[in-house]
């Protein structure tokens, strides 16, 4: 029967809900975590700054890995690096319910970032894999839906598991969750091309293991450094010292990438317009969005004073927009192309966060703001599948998981970064006003100071995206006027690898 479905013409969907089945619940596990966040402070008696380290060093270790273990997948195979991540998931999530301290808890949450890490940086290329080109929208799409509809899921399934079980079970759900894509992966995930190893010969000594290593340190200073440069103080010693730190490391590994014979990321990819204008027009797109997510449950809350279980419901119409419109847009990408919905989507967002920029008040309507979030939402969806199609569109399939890996790095790293500057120029703008420049001060007596920053944020996110429009057009134009592409994109007839 396995062998009737790995030869059948029905196997990429097999191999997509293999996948998304795992992605389903990484992301279900995030949002219940967060939930569980007050119960384990109280359970270990800790503060909430130490307590927050469970969810931190978790993000910080998958986004130094995702790089690295994408492209060690391309070259040693991709099913061989996400099996080893989903088995290590699964034992750092039972070592995770049996932790005995807070400090345990944190080194089970950086081992389960290594599995996690591993399992993202190749579960998107073997997936991507197993279509041809003219579905690969289609792919993207629908696994956009998987992962909003994961951000739905998350946080009521961590609120009924701690409320009935405790916190513990917001981890222990995961071993039987885990194991359930272990044994799925095992049997259907292929073992062939698809799976990774193209080039015959290709070994661990071929892996660009500097490479990795510098760009890890890189991203781990450059996160550290953005997200504790509100509160340490951007001219502060350790803030400037990283921030030099990262820019010598940055050359170095540029320097490197562009001598060694097997990079880990072929920085000659990015001379090509469609790749390297797609990236950045990535990277503002969730830039420009990621803050709205963050800054308005706190207006919502702690300004019209809606309860948080009403604040989970208001968020629940914006997932929906993803959920729903992701598949339709990679559907469209693949029958019409990519130019029209990249462009229409990053447009829609940008009107988006210019309408909170412009219309926001201290007692505005939470229509509004339900609508506007909806707005960048359906932008989101509308741009993000046919962008990504198109990145992969120049790339060797033999190089799927390091591109796949570093799409996903670009979403992390932004996300990142406009929290913190946004929270920057929200508090910066409260200080003004004479009110303490923290995020815990908002209350309805200092509405004005947050949401007069709050509109300043909106305008700065709202210029970023409008300029990501502006590069999808352009872009959009150069491409449809002919312009050769980068040699790099020649696609190499993969060669099976045999069993990994």
């Amino acid at each position: 029967m396995i062998q009737r479905i790995t030869s059948g013409q029905s196997y990429k969907w097999w191999a997509f809900w293999t996948i998304a089945t795992g992605t389903f619940f990484s992301v279900v596990d995030h949002g219940s975590v967060l939930v569980a966040l007050p119960g384990i402070e109280s359970h270990f008696d800790a503060s909430l700054e130490s307590v927050q380290w469970v969810v931190v060093a978790y993000a910080l270790v998958i986004s130094v890995l995702l790089l690295p273990m994408g492209r060690l997948g391309d070259v040693i195979g991709r099913r061989r690096v996400y099996l080893t991540g989903t088995a290590i998931f699964v034992l750092a999530s039972l070592g995770a319910a049996l932790s005995t301290s807070l400090e345990v808890l944190i080194a089970m949450r950086v081992l389960k970032g290594v599995g996690a890490g591993m399992v993202q940086g190749c579960g998107m290329g073997m997936m991507i894999a197993a279509f041809p080109d003219s579905e690969r929208g289609k792919a993207l799409g629908t696994h956009l839906s998987v992962v909003g509809m994961g951000a739905i899921v998350g946080p009521a399934v961590g609120g009924f598991l701690v409320a009935w079980l405790g916190w513990q079970s917001v981890f222990l759900i995961n071993v039987p969750a885990g194991s359930l894509v272990l044994v799925l992966s095992w049997f259907l995930l292929e073992r062939g091309p698809g799976a990774g190893q193209y080039r015959q010969g290709q070994s661990a000594s071929s892996f660009d293991w500097a490479g990795a290593a510098v760009s890890g340190v890189i991203l781990l200073v450059l996160l550290l450094v953005v997200g504790n440069g509100n509160g340490l103080g951007w001219l502060s010693t350790p803030v400037i010292v990283g921030g030099v730190g990262v820019a010598v490391l940055t050359a170095a590994f540029i320097w490197w990438e562009l001598r060694i014979r097997t990079p880990m990321l072929d920085l000659r990819l990015f001379a090509n317009q469609i790749f390297g204008l797609g990236v950045a027009a990535a990277w503002l797109s969730f830039f420009g969005s990621s803050a709205a997510r963050f800054m308005m449950p706190f207006y919502l809350q702690r300004v019209l004073e809606y309860s948080p279980e009403e604040v989970g419901l208001m968020m629940i119409p914006p997932a929906i927009c993803m959920v729903l419109i992701g598949p339709f847009s990679g559907r469209l990408a693949d029958r019409f192309g990519w130019r029209i919905p990249t462009v229409c989507g990053m447009a829609l967002t940008a009107a988006g966060a210019f309408v909170l920029a412009l219309a926001l008040q201290e007692r505005s309507p939470v229509w509004l703001v339900i609508a506007t979030m909806m707005m960048q939402s359906s932008g989101n969806g509308i741009f993000n599948s046919p962008n990504s199609s198109s990145i992969l569109s120049v790339v060797e399939r033999s190089r799927y998981g390091v591109v796949s890996a570093l799409t996903q790095l670009v979403r992390n790293s932004a996300n990142v970064v406009s929290v913190a500057v946004s929270t920057t120029i929200v508090v910066s703008t409260m200080a003004t006003y004479g009110v303490e420049p923290k995020l815990d001060a908002v209350n309805p007596e200092v509405a004005t100071a947050f949401v007069a920053g709050l509109r300043w944020a909106f305008l700065m996110l709202g210029a970023a995206l409008a300029t990501g429009a502006a590069i999808s057009l352009y872009r959009a134009i150069s491409n449809r006027a002919g312009l050769p592409k980068s040699p790099v994109a020649a696609e190499p007839q993969p060669r099976p690898a045999g069993n990994d």
